[in-house]
Order: structure tokens, then sequence, then C-alpha cells
């Protein structure tokens, strides 16, 4: 499928998650197929002061596009100047953040805050399309609230003002990511819009992708929660999908090698010390439902260096190995 001027391998795209979207986890999901990955949710401000933790957050490479830039910010000529910077430094696509729910984001009228102030959406996405030569696409929720649910409207304003695609979770920001995403929501958005839809919400399964996608009729899929622990959700969706075979889950083995595999990606990038900590919780998410996961969370939470957690990982395959 093609976004704007950029052309996809598949419709099977990765969520922005922060704490997790890095560029370790993006690259095992590309490498399982996944048509497009998101960075994690960068502050415009941030970038706009050069601050290293924000810059730390861009890191790519150049083989692993096409990779979307999610922005967040209100300030429609800050929003505009950082995305026209990462334009020129090599952003595939710029994504602007109308979706987080978090109290710290809305707080100062980011993220889903957005979606109550249609007018500034809309200067915010004329300002950004027009600065920028690359695609620009947009994530939000279904409304504020069930009393505000203006999804349509935000979708149709980001459409009419430069957005090539839109991102639509099934939540109001009232639910952050409890109950159920309201998928005939995103069917509504796609009936009213010309450009492409991405769904967003549920997805936690190969099956629920292609539900979706049946549901909707939406463009494209985007897994967020689904995939932590679990980058095979994309090659086993577009097994489903394209060829409606159901392929099964990795076992114990394979999973603790894409754990290490994980955890040298992430010691390349940032060293062992934090890749160390980072992968605590990653194991949990690989390993959750295996008996005596829980014991070795424990135990790997404790771990300081490679050895130390590559150690605690083959003991834990011999364990399971041992008694079937």
């Amino acid at each position: 499928m093609w976004i704007g001027s950029i052309k996809l391998d598949n419709n099977v795209f990765l969520a922005p998650m922060a704490g997790i979207t890095d560029r370790p986890f993006r690259v095992l999901c590309r490498q399982q197929g996944c048509g497009l990955t998101y960075t994690e949710m960068i502050s415009a401000k941030g970038l706009h002061y050069l601050n290293k933790r924000t810059e730390n957050l861009l890191y790519t490479q150049p083989e692993d596009g096409p990779v979307a830039v999610q922005i967040f910010g209100s300030d429609p000529g800050l929003m505009a100047e950082v995305a026209s910077w990462l334009c020129e430094n090599g952003a595939d696509i710029i994504d602007i953040n109308m979706g987080c729910p978090t109290p710290k984001i809305v707080k100062n009228g980011d993220g889903c805050a957005l979606m109550r102030k249609p007018e500034l959406v809309g200067e915010i996405v004329k300002r950004v399309s027009t600065a920028i030569r690359v695609p620009l696409t947009v994530k939000i929720r279904k409304g504020w609230d069930q009393n505000t649910v203006n999804a349509p409207l935000i979708s149709r304003i980001a459409q009419e003002n430069g957005a090539a695609a839109v991102a639509v979770h099934g939540r109001t920001r009232e639910q952050f990511y409890s109950g159920t995403a309201d998928w005939d929501i995103i069917g509504h958005i796609k009936k009213g819009l010309s450009i492409p839809v991405i769904g967003n919400g549920d997805i936690f399964a190969p099956e629920d992708a292609s539900a979706m996608l049946q549901k909707t009729g939406c463009d494209a899929v985007m897994i967020g929660r689904g995939a932590r622990g679990n980058p095979w959700i994309f090659s086993a969706t577009l097994k489903l999908v394209n060829e409606g075979i159901k392929v099964r889950g990795p076992d114990v083995r394979e999973i603790l090698a894409m754990v290490k595999r994980h955890t040298d990606l992430c010691i390349e990038q940032k060293g062992e010390g934090i890749a160390i900590k980072e992968m605590r919780k990653h194991v949990g998410w690989y390993l959750k439902g295996f008996r005596n996961a829980v014991s070795l969370k424990r135990e790997v939470n404790g771990a300081q260096t490679r050895d130390e957690l590559f150690g605690l990982l083959e003991a834990y395959q011999e364990e399971l190995e041992g008694h079937p």
C-alpha cells in the first residue's frame, strides 16, 4: 500500500509506544515483516532545544526504513519547524500524536487534548504538511470521552489540511486502555475519507487483525500492546491475512534466542548498563504465561551484565526442556 509518496511492503504496522518502540525493537519487528514502524513519541519542544534524550529517540539506520517519526506538541509554528528539520534529516513519514492519554501530556494541551480544539488541529496539520516534503499522518482516538466522540470530525479536518493518512484508536481518552476498542468508529471514518485509514486497538493476535480489516474496511492495522514480547505477530498476521494460513507460535528456544538478539541490539545502541535494565520489562513480556516465568523475572531484575542475563536465560531454558 501507499501513504502519500511512500510505498510500503504491506499493511500491518507497529504502533508507536513510549519506552518500547526504540530502534532495537523496531528492527526485530521489521525482520518479521512489519510494513511500517514508528518511533517513540518525541517532544517537538525537546527537539527544538536539542534535548539529548530526545535525540536518542530518533536513532535509526538507513536499512531500518520506512520509519515514521512521531512528534507531539501544540504550537503550530514549532511543530512545522521541527517537522521540516526531521524531514531534512531522513524521516520517511512525519506523524503527529493527537491520541496520547497520559496526564503529563494532556495537561500541557498536547496529545489527545488537541482533539478538544478542532481549529487548532487544522492549523497544526496545515502548517506541518506545507513545511515538509514527506507524507504527514495523524494518530487520534475516538474522542476525549463518550460525550465528545469527534474522531470523524478530526479525521476530516486532518484530511482537508494535508494529512496523507489517519490512524484511529477506537477508545476515548477517558478509557485510556480499559474496556473494549470501538471498531465501528474506525469503519465509519473509513467510509468518510479518501486517504488511508489505519485501525488500532485490541489487536492481540493475527485473528484480531484479520477481523478488524474485514469489519472496518480499514486500509491497514496498527499493532501496539499485542507486539510486546511478540515480534512474531507480524509474520503470523501477514500469513493469515494474505494466505489464510495459521502458523504456530514460537517455542521457548526461539523466544529466548529473540531475547538475546534484542539484548545485543540494545547494548549496541545504548551500552550494557542501560540495555540490561531496559530488557527486564521485555523479558517479562516475552515469557508471559510460561512456567516459572515470574521467578525468572525476579532473578532477571537483579542482573547487571549481559553474561548474567544470558546465564539466567540459558538455565531457564534447560529447566523447561528438562521438564516438558
